[in-house]
C-alpha cells in the first residue's frame, strides 16, 4: 500500500492530524490496533485554542452540540464527600469567575467545554474518515525503516494474522504514551514514567440532588488518612450531568495495583459520595500511572511523533488532548506545502522547534499542579472540624485553606498557558522587537499579541450583516495578509507573491469602507501597527511577519518573508 502520510494512532493526535491532512487534501492512511475508538471518557477538557482550531476545520458546531457548555463545568468544590452538608472550599474553575469571564469572552470567538474522549475521537475520526482518510482498525504498528523518499511501516492485521507493509513520503507516531514509533526513532527524552499510580473507575448514579446547586466538572474529595496517592486527592468527574460519572483514586506504586473488582470500585464509589443508599451502576475501571517525561525533539527524518508519544504527564490543567490536537495542526499545513511542492522540507524542521517548547511546559505545569495540591493539605493538619473553632489559630488556618484553594488557579485558570504559546522558529520572521511582557501572570493570563510568533489577537469585525472574527478571516489553510484603509499596495503585492510562490494567500483589508469593518475598534487596539501596516498570518493563524507601516516594497517584503517562512 501507498499513501503521501502514514498515521500511527487514532486518539486526539491521530484522528487531528488525518482529519486536517484530509480537509488539506493530502492523501492518508491511519492505523490503529485496537478494533475501535476510545471507550472511555479519559480527556476531557477542551479548551479555547482547541475550539478555534475545530472551528477552522469545521467542527465547532459537532462538538458543541455534544460537550457539556462552560456554564456546567466551574462550580468547584473541596469537599469530604459528595453528600456533605458543608465544603472545605470553592473554586471558580475554568474562567467562570465573572473577572475571568469577561477575560475568556475576550480572547476567543469560541469557548471552553467539556468534550470526553469518547466522544470527541467519533467527531475527529468520521471527519477524517469523510475527507478522505483511510482508517484502518486492528492494524498493529511493528517497526518502519526510512530512505531518502519515504518510510516503509510493517504492519500486522490482528485479525487475519498477516504482514504487510505500507509506503508513505511520512509517517506521524501519535501511538500514545507508550509509543513504538518514537521508541524506533530514538527521539531523546527527559523525565521518568511512573511518577505515581492512580485507578480510573466510570460509573453511573443520579447525583442530581447532590451537585445541580454547584454545576462542576470536577468534585474534589479530602479523605484524611485515606491514602489516595496519584493526583493528590480523590477526584470524581462529571461525564455527563448528572448522571454519569469517573473517580480518579491514587494507589502505592511501589506495590500492587488494588484488584479492581466491580465490589471494590463500587465501594470506592459509595466512600467519595458520601451515600450508600445511591444505586451505582459500574461501567469500566482501569489503573494507569502519572508520568513526567517529555521529548526534546519530536522529529527524526521522515518520522514525526505528535500527542502523548512526547508530552506524557497526569491530567492536571486539562492540557493532554488539547496539545495533542495542537501538535496536528502545528504539523498538518506543513506536510500539505512540503508535499505539494510549495515548501522545502526544511519547513518540517519549525514543528520540534515550535511544539517541543510547548509540550515541555504543559509537561512542567501538569505535574506542578499535583504537588500545589499539597498546600491544601498542610492547611488541614488540625484536622477537618478545627477551622470551625474561634480562636487565633482556628483563624489562621481558615486564612490558609483560602489561599490553599484560591492558589489552584494555577491548574484550572491558567489562560497564558493554553493560548499564549510563543514560537521562535525559521517559519517566522522577527520584526526585531522583544517578545512582549504579559503586564499580568502569564502562567494565569492570555496577553494579546501580533508580535510574530504569536496567534493572531481575536478581534470581532463586520462584513455586511455577518459578525466574524480575524481568526475567521484567516486559517482554512491558507496564508493570510491583513492591512487597514491606505495599506492597499499591500494586497495588490500579495497576488502577485501567491501566484509566484505558488501558495494560496489572500488579503482583507479592515477599516471603513474595506474589506472588513473594525466594528468596535478592537482591532485596531490589538494589530500593533499602523493602518498601512500589514500582519501576515500563517494557515495555523499564527503571525509570521508584520510590519508597522507601508514597505517602500511591498512585493519583495512579502517575497522574502515567505520564502523564509517556506523554505524556498
Amino acid at each position: 500500500m501507498e499513501t503521501d502520510v502514514l498515521i500511527v494512532g487514532s486518539g486526539p493526535a491521530g484522528s487531528a492530524a488525518a482529519m486536517l491532512l484530509s480537509t488539506y487534501g493530502v492523501p492518508n492512511i491511519m492505523v490503529t490496533k485496537y478494533s475501535r475508538l476510545a471507550d472511555t471518557p479519559r480527556a476531557h477538557i477542551t479548551n479555547q485554542r482547541t475550539m478555534e482550531v475545530l472551528r477552522d476545520a469545521g467542527l465547532e458546531d459537532v462538538v458543541v452540540a455534544q460537550a457539556t457548555p462552560q456554564h456546567l463545568m466551574g462550580q468547584t468544590p473541596f469537599c469530604s464527600s459528595i453528600a456533605a452538608t458543608e465544603e472545605l472550599g470553592r473554586l471558580h474553575t475554568w474562567y467562570t469567575h465573572p473577572n475571568r469571564q469577561a477575560d475568556h469572552d475576550l480572547a476567543s470567538p469560541t469557548a471552553i467545554c467539556d468534550m470526553p474522549q469518547h466522544l470527541m475521537e467519533p467527531v475527529l475520526a468520521s471527519a477524517a474518515t469523510a475527507r478522505g482518510t483511510h482508517l484502518r482498525y486492528d492494524t498493529e504498528y511493528l517497526s518502519l525503516t526510512q530512505d531518502d523518499d519515504g518510510v516503509t511501516a510493517t504492519v500486522r492485521d490482528r485479525l487475519r494474522g498477516d504482514e504487510y507493509q505500507i509506503r508513505a513520503k511520512y509517517l506521524i507516531g501519535a501511538d500514545g504514551g507508550r509509543s513504538r514509533v518514537a521508541e524506533d526513532i530514538g527521539l531523546p527524552t527527559v523525565g521518568r514514567m511512573g511518577v505515581a499510580g492512580s485507578i480510573n473507575v466510570v460509573f453511573e448514579a443520579d447525583l442530581s440532588r447532590y451537585v445541580a446547586h454547584r454545576p462542576s466538572t470536577l468534585y474534589w474529595v479530602l479523605q484524611t488518612g485515606a491514602d489516595v496517592g496519584g493526583i493528590g486527592m480523590g477526584l470524581v468527574r462529571c461525564v455527563r450531568p448528572w448522571h454519569e460519572w469517573l473517580i480518579v483514586w491514587g494507589y502505592d506504586i511501589e506495590g500492587e495495583p488494588p484488584d479492581l473488582t466491580e465490589e471494590y470500585a463500587r465501594r470506592l464509589a459509595h466512600q467519595l459520595i458520601g451515600d450508600d443508599t445511591v444505586p451505582v451502576t459500574i461501567k469500566s475501571s482501569s489503573a494507569w500511572t502519572v508520568n513526567h517525561l517529555y521529548a526534546e525533539r519530536y522529529h527524526q527524518g521522515r518520522v514525526f511523533c505528535a500527542g502523548d508519544a512526547v508530552h506524557r504527564h497526569p491530567p492536571s490543567n486539562g492540557l493532554g488532548s488539547n496539545t495533542s490536537i495542537q501538535d496536528a495542526y502545528n504539523l498538518a499545513w506543513k506536510l500539505e506545502l512540503v508535499l505539494s511542492g510549495a515548501a522545502g522540507p526544511a519547513l518540517l524542521d519549525s514543528y520540534s522547534a515550535e511544539r517541543a517548547p510547548v509540550g515541555r511546559q504543559i509537561v512542567e505545569r501538569a505535574n506542578r499542579s499535583i504537588g500545589e495540591t499539597g498546600r491544601i493539605f498542610q492547611a488541614l493538619e488540625g484536622g477537618l472540624d478545627a477551622r470551625k473553632l474561634p480562636g487565633e489559630g482556628a483563624e489562621k488556618q481558615r486564612q490558609l485553606l483560602r489561599e490553599a484553594v484560591a492558589f489552584k488557579d494555577y491548574e484550572f485558570n491558567t489562560h497564558g498557558v493554553e493560548l499564549d504559546q510563543r514560537y521562535v522558529s525559521d517559519a517566522v520572521v522577527p520584526d526585531g522587537t522583544p517578545a512582549p511582557r504579559n503586564p499580568r501572570d502569564a502562567e494565569l493570563y492570555h496577553h494579546a499579541t501580533t508580535w510574530p510568533g504569536a496567534k493572531v489577537p481575536h478581534a470581532w469585525l463586520g462584513r455586511g450583516t455577518e459578525r466574524v472574527s480575524t481568526l475567521d478571516v484567516g486559517g482554512r489553510g491558507r496564508f493570510t495578509l491583513l492591512t487597514g484603509v491606505g495599506g492597499e499596495a499591500w494586497a495588490a503585492a500579495a497576488a502577485d507573491v501567491a501566484e509566484e510562490l505558488g501558495i494560496e494567500l489572500t488579503a482583507a483589508t479592515i477599516g471603513p469602507g474595506a474589506d472588513y469593518e473594525d466594528l468596535y475598534g478592537d482591532w485596531a487596539a490589538l494589530r500593533e501597527v499602523g493602518d498601512t501596516g500589514a500582519v501576515l498570518l500563517r494557515p495555523d493563524n499564527y503571525v509570521c511577519f508584520r510590519s508597522p507601516a507601508l514597505a517602500a516594497d511591498p512585493a519583495e517584503a512579502l517575497r522574502t518573508a515567505l520564502r523564509q517562512v517556506l523554505a524556498v
